[in-house]
């Protein structure tokens, strides 16, 4: 059984939370964020302490209570310290580019790949094979950094394709001749 939604959120100088029924707004010092809680887990604000409580022991509920307390831990985090996601191209002519706020893939097609920025995030290329993609939101930043990855999911051949930084891509044998 996951402890996660007994454990309190201790919110950082220069944080503010307000609720307003079941919508939460975390502020702080890199921007804002607003998300809607169910209403089986009640939030208890005490000073600078967050915590959660849930209305019954059902199962569903149970597993709503660690999950309340993680996004909400989540926003917390985006707000004062934001997440990033890094991406590295790996193919003899793959590479990245940024143009304005639009991110240019050329990764084996016979076209370009383009991304928009979305908005509340950042993209950034600094060199022709990694990609950097952060923001306040974990949700957001993740979702984007996996729209990319599917551009050209790694292969398990010859690895070739686009991954995140640090992670393993089980390789394959090729067939064998006679």
């Amino acid at each position: 059984m996951s402890r996660i939604g007994y454990k309190d959120v201790v919110l950082p100088e220069g944080v503010e939370v307000k609720t307003n029924g079941n919508a939460v707004t975390v502020k702080g010092p890199k921007g804002e964020l607003t998300r809607e809680f169910t209403d089986k887990i009640t939030m208890k604000i005490e000073g600078n302490v967050v915590s959660f409580d849930r209305s019954s022991d059902d199962s569903k509920t149970k597993a709503l209570h660690g999950t309340t307390r993680a996004n909400f831990h989540n926003m917390v985090v985006g707000v004062t310290e934001g997440f990033k996601k890094e991406l590295e191209l790996r193919g003899v002519g793959y590479r990245a580019q940024m143009k304005g706020n639009t991110l240019v893939l050329n990764v084996g097609y016979s076209h370009p790949v383009e991304f928009e920025t979305w908005e509340g995030l950042k993209l950034e290329t600094p060199s022709a094979t990694s990609i950097i993609v952060s923001g306040i939101s974990k949700q957001a930043v993740g979702d984007l950094a996996a729209q990319i990855r599917l551009t050209r999911a790694p292969e398990p051949y010859k690895g070739k394709g686009i991954r995140y930084v640090g992670e393993y891509v089980r390789r394959k044998e090729g067939k064998t001749g006679k």
